[in-house]
């Protein structure tokens, strides 16, 4: 169908410049990538916060694969920044300090995305699907959510520890986190609730789109600030808890290597009583707070990737500059 004179309708109308499949992906690229890292870097404190996260996991790749494992060679007591070969200086054993620090990072990094992942994924199915569909399948799932949350978590993680022992770290993150996600999911049904009466959740359901399809494309990714910032949460409580339960004994220390272990140590030889081994239980102190600071500053800034108007605003930024780009070339 077309008008009289022989011009297409705007409906037979094609796209003067077709968008191949490089395109396509370079579009989703920008969108889901390059944008929210220009948001994450034009704030000084998500610029910390990248820095930060990407440092340490630097230092528990790299810095691993570079360096020895820390060995008692000689039991010499070292202070800090008195020895080229030891920079940190070394502990009450001998063994070097930053060694120590470089080769827990593994174990700490493995330890806090298991419990931090487990943590949200479980409050987010949970929380949402229960929010979304209502009716008695809310009150089940809520009924199962107020029971845990009537547990106390600091004693059942504690129990849990003692019993099983474990020594894989994304294990271990599992257990610390294990009653924690469901005051979250109780948080993120109430905001479901809210959110499932707007219009475009109900033309979504009137067109009837799977319960999944409307949870992932609808629903979660207007709760995604929200989300972010009980993520960054959760991965500063297995930091914490992990520390404090090493450094107390209760998860077992034999074999392992992470900056609870080495304060635990440190502790028990007296490094508390004297400035000359200070620094050993003060290293890790340091490594702690640094990582926690950087995923408070990362969680921060991370909101305002969610704002539509920055990410639309970066993103198109970056297709202009594409297209200046492919356009000089031509």
């Amino acid at each position: 169908m077309s008008h009289s004179d022989g011009e297409p309708t705007p409906f037979e109308r094609v796209a003067e410049r077709e968008t191949s499949r490089t395109d396509y992906y370079r579009e989703i690229l920008d969108r889901n990538v390059v944008a929210p890292l220009r948001i994450l870097i034009s704030d000084t404190r998500g610029l910390f916060g990248i820095g930060s996260i990407l440092f340490f996991v630097f230092l528990g790749t790299v810095g691993v694969w570079l360096t020895n494992q820390p060995e008692s060679t000689q039991y010499i007591l070292l202070p800090p920044f008195q020895d080229a070969a030891h920079p940190l200086g070394t502990g009450r054993y001998g063994n070097d300090v930053l060694l120590q620090l470089i080769h827990s990072t593994p174990f700490m990094l493995q330890m806090i995305a298991g419990g931090a992942v487990y943590n949200i994924t479980m409050a987010v199915i949970v929380g949402t699907f229960a929010g979304y569909k209502g009716g008695r399948i809310d009150e089940f799932l809520m009924t199962i959510v107020d029971m845990i949350i009537a547990v106390p978590a600091l004693p059942l993680v504690i129990v849990l520890a003692v019993i099983f022992e474990p020594t894989n770290p994304i294990v271990v993150g599992i257990v610390i986190t294990l009653p924690s996600w469901a005051g979250l999911s109780r948080a993120l049904r109430s905001e479901v609730l809210s959110v499932r009466t707007h219009s475009y959740i109900e033309a979504s359901r009137t067109m009837g789109l799977p319960t999944a399809s409307i949870l992932r494309h609808e629903i979660i990714p207007n709760l995604m600030p929200y989300i972010m910032i009980n993520f960054v949460n959760a991965a500063r409580r297995v930091i914490f808890a992990s520390v404090g339960l090493y450094f107390l004994g209760v998860l077992p220390t034999s074999g392992i290597m992470n900056w609870g272990v080495i304060m635990n140590t440190a502790y028990e030889t007296g490094s508390l009583y004297t400035l000359d081994t200070a620094h050993w239980i003060i290293l890790p102190m340091i490594m702690v707070v640094w990582l926690s600071y950087g995923l408070i500053m990362f969680g921060q800034a991370a909101d305002k990737v969610y704002n539509p108007r920055l990410r639309a605003r970066h993103a198109t930024t970056m297709t202009q500059e594409t297209a200046r780009t492919e356009e000089a070339e031509s």
